[in-house]
């Protein structure tokens, strides 16, 4: 089925990284093809309700893992999301520790980022219109306690709060760009939460970050360098773990009241709405028709 206009069918979104290509416990499920103005998403979107909530799947590499990071159109999977009704994010990463204490197989909910990608469309607002958004706590307050404790409670070793660095990938780090990282004191290490988190912030989307520690990359001198082999055995059990996370949290984070997050453009686009060509406005009008007046006859 494919989607052409808003179709308000979840009110969370789930991301799901390496090796989370779906998730259990689904009921009245149905697949949905969003269009959007930026492209094709990843996938195609698994609408459903779990444990009582609406919700929205999404497999940020695409089943089968066909994209790598730096082709995954962040853009398209954001806007897709928005255009189903979602206001929650929770975003499913497998990632490297950088720090002793998070061993392979800990969950880590981090509240900061470090963004080194290079490649990637940042921002939905170019081309004629732009857009400022605050972005200095980069994840939703009221979301991330709650992944926290629901980590816990399906058994996990949780770190709350934290920093991930997103490099571009794909290739893993060097030891001295390892090294470097944690001596900026980084939690964990990423290649998939940016510009994704920017994205879900100009979309007015909560989003928080469920990080699956796999390996301690390479600067760890008792450990074997990472390799994809140790990551997909670390990774099935953090799959089948984060699989009954999603199913503790979806019902008391679909519940939560709105937040800030979701009031993020109301100050922040700065172009006179007479100066925005037409084709910008209508391909924006999803995320800004909150906050921006209608044009006036005669403008562009």
């Amino acid at each position: 089925m494919t989607r052409r206009t808003t179709d308000k069918g979840a009110v969370l979104g789930f991301i799901g990284g390496s090796g989370l290509y779906a998730i259990e416990g689904l009921t009245a499920v149905r697949e949905v093809r969003v269009r959007t103005p930026f492209g094709e998403p990843s996938d195609a979107v698994i609408l459903g309700t779990l444990a009582g909530a609406r919700v929205a799947f999404l497999s940020r590499h695409g089943r089968g893992h066909r994209r790598n990071p730096s082709e995954i159109n962040y853009r398209a999977n954001i806007y897709a999301l928005k255009s189903l009704g979602v206001r929650r994010v929770v975003s499913v990463s497998a990632v490297g520790s950088m720090k002793e204490t998070i061993r392979p197989g800990d969950v880590v909910v981090p509240d900061q980022f470090i963004d080194l990608t290079k490649r990637r469309a940042s921002t939905f607002f170019e081309g004629g219109m732009v857009a400022h958004v605050a972005f200095g706590q980069p994840v939703c307050g009221a979301m991330t306690p709650v992944l926290a404790d629901g980590a816990h409670t399906a058994g996990a070793t949780v770190h709350r709060g934290g920093t991930y660095v997103c490099i571009e990938g794909p290739q893993f780090s060097t030891k001295a760009e390892s090294r470097l990282y944690r001596q900026w004191g980084v939690d964990v290490i990423g290649m998939t939460n940016m510009p994704e988190a920017k994205l879900a912030r100009e979309a007015e989307l909560c989003y928080a970050t469920l990080a699956l520690a796999t390996d301690y990359d390479c600067w760890h001198e008792t450990e074997e360098a990472v390799t994809v082999e140790a990551i997909l055995a670390t990774l099935h059990q953090n799959v089948a773990l984060a699989k009954r996370v999603l199913q503790s949290i979806a019902a008391p984070v679909a519940a939560l009241p709105a937040c800030a997050c979701q009031r993020a453009l109301q100050d922040a686009i700065v172009t006179a709405p007479d100066a925005v060509p037409a084709a910008v406005r209508n391909r924006l009008a999803l995320l800004t028709a909150r906050v921006r007046p209608p044009a006036k006859k005669g403008s562009r």
